[in-house]
């Protein structure tokens, strides 16, 4: 049986093989699209949406995956917002923590630069956290926000990405 893989779906695909992404990846791209189209799709059939509990995803390759990609580009949206809600303030800060799952750590630091690179001042701890003490580092140091990397009760394949406000609550 041939799987057909959609016009929109390859288009997404091509884009990130053409694109600024690390040969890994694109590596990994090439082979979904010859021995597995329908892992393709699903990786690549719509972007992560933030839910109830933040964003959380499958890790893998695509645009519905946690990767390093799509923790930097809602790390982007975050800092956008952060730079245009406290556009008075001389300095914006965040906090992040991250917890024991596979790339959780990765995914801080990534989220790190790209806070760094728009201004933002960071408090990234240096060792696993609870989100609890997110919370509290928050309020410690004034943040503007801060985000916890955590797929907290989903499976060991899924991560996540919390984000949180200047009263240490979850946005």
């Amino acid at each position: 049986m041939n799987f057909k893989i959609d016009n929109s779906i390859e288009l997404k695909a091509k884009k990130w093989l053409e694109g600024n992404y690390d040969e890994s990846t694109k590596e990994t791209i090439r082979k979904m699209m010859e021995d597995n189209p329908s892992e393709l799709t699903e990786s690549f059939y719509r972007n992560l949406e933030f839910g109830t509990g933040g964003l959380r995803g499958i890790m893998g390759v695509g645009t519905n995956r946690m990767n390093i990609y799509t923790v930097g580009a809602a790390t982007q949206g975050m800092a956008n917002y952060l730079k245009d809600t406290f556009s008075e303030q001389d300095i914006i800060k965040v906090a992040i923590a991250y917890d024991s799952r596979n790339n959780s750590k990765l995914f801080a630091k990534t989220a790190a630069d790209v806070f760094s690179a728009n201004g933002i001042k960071v408090y990234l701890f240096d060792d696993l956290r609870p989100t609890p003490e997110l919370s509290f580092a928050i309020r410690h140091f004034n943040c503007q926000g801060g985000v916890v990397i955590t797929a907290s009760h989903n499976p060991k394949e899924y991560n996540g990405y919390k984000a949180y406000w200047d009263d240490g609550g979850q946005i």
